[in-house]
């Protein structure tokens, strides 16, 4: 995915990457700092902003030749092998998201997992130590392992998330929901994302 994103301009170019016991990966340099950087959460509407336009851009690329397909089988896949394996923390997550139980969260998955769409490109991790800025001008993305052709509520679900959890605030939810189009977002999929979540 991290070549994939490099090739459209997105991310580092990869140098090598080696897996064995451990996986290694090296690429090249990015310039910037990531965005829990001081100067970008000093400015905190600027970077709400900032990432929530830098995501509506992304989410409008082209993504046929994505190199994972369906970024949403394997999500809910994942969320149904960890459910069965008894693998559940909601610790993470926003109260107005939260599931008391397991068996909560998994009825939402069972309900409405299936309404998780398969048209957008997704970073996969939303994060704002994820998204590189130089200067406030977009650089490139790292961390590309969940990236894919998925839904693009994951990516809002993680942005919105680490707005509230690196900002200590949950004050910029509804102003990202504004900036990247608010008309584009359906906040029961979220809840529907964050169920998934739940199981990792």
């Amino acid at each position: 995915m991290t070549r994939y994103f490099h090739g459209k301009g997105l991310s580092a170019n990869v140098l090598e990457y080696i897996s064995d016991e451990r996986d290694w990966l090296l690429t090249e340099k990015i310039c910037g700092d990531d965005c829990t950087a001081s100067k970008y959460l000093e400015q905190p509407e600027r970077l709400c902003d900032t990432l929530a336009e830098r995501l509506a851009l992304h989410h409008s690329m082209d993504c046929a030749d994505c190199p994972i397909p369906d970024h949403t089988k394997q999500y809910l896949e994942t969320a149904g092998r960890n459910y069965r394996e008894d693998k559940f923390d909601k610790s993470s997550f926003p109260d107005s998201w939260g599931y008391a139980s397991a068996e909560e969260a998994w009825k939402v998955v069972e309900t409405y997992g299936y309404l998780l769409q398969i048209k957008t490109l997704l970073h996969g991790d939303y994060c704002l130590p994820n998204i590189l800025l130089d200067d406030w001008k977009f650089s490139g993305f790292i961390d590309l392992g969940n990236g894919g052709v998925g839904d693009r509520h994951v990516d809002i679900f993680w942005a919105v998330w680490s707005l509230s959890y690196n900002l200590k605030t949950e004050k910029y939810r509804q102003r990202f929901f504004d900036v990247y189009g608010r008309n584009k977002i359906d906040e029961d999929m979220l809840r529907v994302v964050a169920a998934v979540k739940v199981f990792g």
